[in-house]
């Protein structure tokens, strides 16, 4: 895009835009409901994702806004700090994130392995749905708290899900909540999987937009019958009759909470988190676009920092780039930051019109909207996919869902998720060690060969040790540090205490280098001390 003239594929980004609104408003409205936060909080978070990040960013077709990848932690967090104190978190979190940028962390979602990212985001799904189930059914009597069954503890999330179970049993559901929301999932699949194949039109109206228009008709048809929805069961965003009215919708925080540890805790975990769901976003979106722009990844955490600062100064939820909103752009033809930025200002004007028309949205298709969305990231293909890759892989994928799921904690889910990955370095480090190799016999001894690797550390102590103590009496062991370029002193040192067991059980030593061979040598430590650095 020419920086200096904005507007040169405003024809391609101007449709797009369209779109990428009807994407984004029920997501923001169910994003918030899942995060157990007011509504009008995810719009605020929408539309200074649109706005200020699009404007920040150095990304062409990436949009920001409230993120599913956050729903698990914003949920915990609002519960035991309350949404005030909440608030301040989030501006350390956006703190946290310019400082990334600034530093130059851009690459940071590099040292995450692939498995625990992937048992991040399926855990994420999984609670989103969970979280869902009773706004589907129109058994929520609280969405900001009442009926939040998901808890930290284990036993809340049993009894919840038992009393959800119980609800649909004993029939102690609302009809036209569920009807309308089986009818919202009929629509996403049926656009999703058939209609947007069909033709431009159904692209350019998404199928989330048309579900919360057919459950707004759906309200207003059966007001008077036995489906009639009550005020709970609908989306309730402040409408304002004045300018100061309107600005009284906003929320502030309250800083007198900036001492407070678990704020500062929650705003790092926000920070790393956001960030790395953005970075996320970010690989996978240049790798959709068309045109294959790259996106600097530095000033990206600038901007999505900036933008967390300004949406938790006045109530808004956290943000981080979306693909389900930038994929959404991209196949709409956007071309550059201005589809995100227009959207952003339609979000605002729809606020400020329309508020009244979204109060007639029923909760039960947001959830339907959500359970979407959290299938997507914990699809049973997923499962699948992992296990095949061996336990290696599965083994950190399923350490981070588990607990994730069970306890509601992101954290201890990412944690045990890499401490498992930690462990398969380490045995594989362990195992790659070195190789043996039992060539023949000759003059009556076994001909032993070992082959050290590139790097032996520390960790492979105990696997050179083992095998170093099995040879048996009358051996001739060849040593090869050839292909060796870097060996731990730890490992010097068992070489040496091994050259005195070897007398004693008449093993020779053949030790071959890049210098060349060494019978016997008298002592590895100055032997390994004299070669060349290379070796």
């Amino acid at each position: 895009m020419n920086s200096s003239n904005p507007f040169k594929n405003f024809k391609a980004d101007l449709p797009a835009s369209i779109v990428v609104f009807f994407v984004a408003l029920p997501l923001c409205l169910g994003i918030a409901l899942a995060s157990g936060a007011p509504l009008f909080s995810g719009l605020i978070a929408g539309i200074i994702g649109g706005i200020v990040v699009g404007s920040i960013s150095g990304s062409k077709i990436g949009v920001s806004g409230p993120a599913a990848g956050l729903a698990a932690i914003v949920l915990l967090a609002i519960k035991s700090l309350g949404y005030e104190n909440f608030l301040v978190a989030v501006v350390i979190g956006g703190v946290i994130q310019l400082l990334f940028g600034v530093l130059r962390l851009g690459i940071i979602g590099y040292f995450f392995p692939s498995s625990v990212i992937k048992g991040m985001l399926t855990g994420i799904g999984i609670i989103i749905i969970l979280k869902q189930i009773p706004f589907f059914f129109g058994m929520a009597k609280n969405p900001e708290g009442d009926f939040a069954f998901l808890q930290v503890e284990w036993d809340n999330l049993i009894s919840g899900l038992l009393n959800a179970i119980n609800a649909l049993i004993s029939g102690n559901i609302s009809i036209g909540a569920t009807v309308i929301g089986i009818v919202a999932i009929g629509i996403l699949l049926l656009w999703s999987n058939v209609l947007s194949k069909k033709g431009k039109v159904f692209k350019l109206v998404q199928g989330p937009l048309v579900a919360v228009v057919v459950g707004i008709v759906f309200y207003l048809l059966t007001k008077d019958s036995s489906l009639n929805l009550v005020n709970s069961q609908l989306v309730s965003v402040p409408v304002p009759d004045s300018v100061d009215s309107f600005i009284g919708q906003f929320s502030f925080p309250n800083f007198a909470a900036i001492g407070n540890s678990e704020v500062w805790i929650t705003g790092f975990t926000i920070a790393l988190v956001a960030s790395l769901e953005t970075l996320l976003c970010v690989e996978a979106t240049d790798k959709l676009d068309p045109d294959k722009n790259v996106t600097p990844t530095n000033r990206e955490l600038f901007a999505q920092g900036t933008g967390n600062i300004i949406s938790g100064m006045i109530g808004g939820l956290p943000i981080t780039q979306v693909i389900v909103r930038s994929s959404a752009n991209i196949q709409s033809g956007g071309k550059s930051k201005m589809s995100a930025i227009v959207h952003g200002f339609f979000l605002l004007i729809s606020i400020i019109l329309i508020p009244t028309l979204l109060n007639k949205i029923p909760l039960s298709v947001l959830a339907a909207v959500l359970f979407i969305v959290g299938f997507k990231l914990a699809k049973p293909s997923t499962f699948i996919n992992m296990y095949k890759l061996g336990w290696k892989q599965f083994l950190p994928f399923m350490a981070t869902v588990l607990p994730m799921v069970i306890t509601g904690d992101l954290l201890l889910g990412i944690g045990l998720g890499l401490a498992f990955g930690i462990f398969v370095i380490l045995l594989k480090s362990f195992q790659n060690s070195h190789f043996l190799h039992i060539e023949d016999k000759s003059n009556g001894k076994n001909k032993i060969k070992m082959t050290l690797a590139e790097e032996v550390t520390f960790f492979n102590k105990g696997a050179i040790l083992k095998e170093l103590d099995s040879l048996p009496r009358d051996t001739h062991l060849e040593l090869d540090v050839r292909k060796t370029r870097y060996l731990d002193n730890d490992i010097i040192e068992i070489l040496e205490d091994f050259s005195e067991k070897a007398r004693n059980k008449n093993i020779d030593i053949q030790l071959i280098s890049e210098r060349g061979i060494s019978e016997n040598p008298d002592s590895f430590i100055q032997f390994f001390k004299l070669r060349p650095k290379s070796t």
